[in-house]
């Protein structure tokens, strides 16, 4: 079942992740728990998707009750924020800023990439590799692996790249086809069944 409890919003739940030490950026854990909410594994819940966000056996020691609560409420928060996305398909990389270092760029490469790989596959396929999908989704999944790859070519590019705007332009590209390639996962293999995931 869905939880009712608000997300506290990025900057706070940074802090959190920063207290539990937490590796995963906060962008990189949205798109896991939006693959987690695309996936067809209909086992998968959002506590299997928070226990991964910490290598095993270090996973964050919750000394109370009341910590324990308050760790899984903010989660929870998170997660709905991310379902509700999902259910508007409004899932999208995160907005770059009109930075022209290429620094900037190749550092926005590596976040991308890894918001795709650790991220949203990730998130989609929740430990498993034998999950039935069909051909046409299964390719889907792979071109976003293609896509994380194109980026760290692009982020490689960067370091010999004299004029940032041809490099611009392909990143901005990239970011398109991603985000159109989410779409469309949603719009055709998880708006049909939304409320079946409701039940979660």
């Amino acid at each position: 079942m869905q939880s009712l409890n608000k997300y506290i919003g990025d900057d706070k739940m940074q802090k959190m992740l920063a207290h539990y030490h937490c590796d995963i950026p906060l962008e990189t854990v949205k798109m896991r728990f939006a693959g987690a909410v695309c996936s067809p594994n209909l086992e998968l819940r959002p506590t299997d998707l928070i226990s991964s966000l910490w290598p095993a056996n270090r996973e964050p020691r919750l000394q109370t009750k009341e910590e324990a609560e308050l760790f899984f409420k903010f989660f929870m928060g998170l997660w709905d924020d991310v379902f509700e996305q999902v259910r508007r398909n409004n899932i999208r990389l995160s907005p770059h800023l009109p930075e022209t270092s290429r620094q900037y760029w190749q550092e926005l490469c590596l976040q991308r990439s890894e918001q795709l790989e650790q991220g949203y596959i990730e998130g989609f396929w929740g430990g498993r590799n034998n999950l039935q999908i069909s051909a046409g989704l299964a390719e889907l999944i792979d071109s976003l692996s293609d896509l994380a790859a194109i980026y760290l070519k692009l982020s490689a590019r960067s370091e010999k790249e004299t004029d940032t705007k041809n490099l611009i332009a392909a990143i901005k590209t990239t970011d398109k086809t991603v985000n159109r390639a989410i779409a469309f996962i949603i719009e055709n293999t998880v708006l049909p069944r939304i409320t079946e995931l409701q039940r979660r």
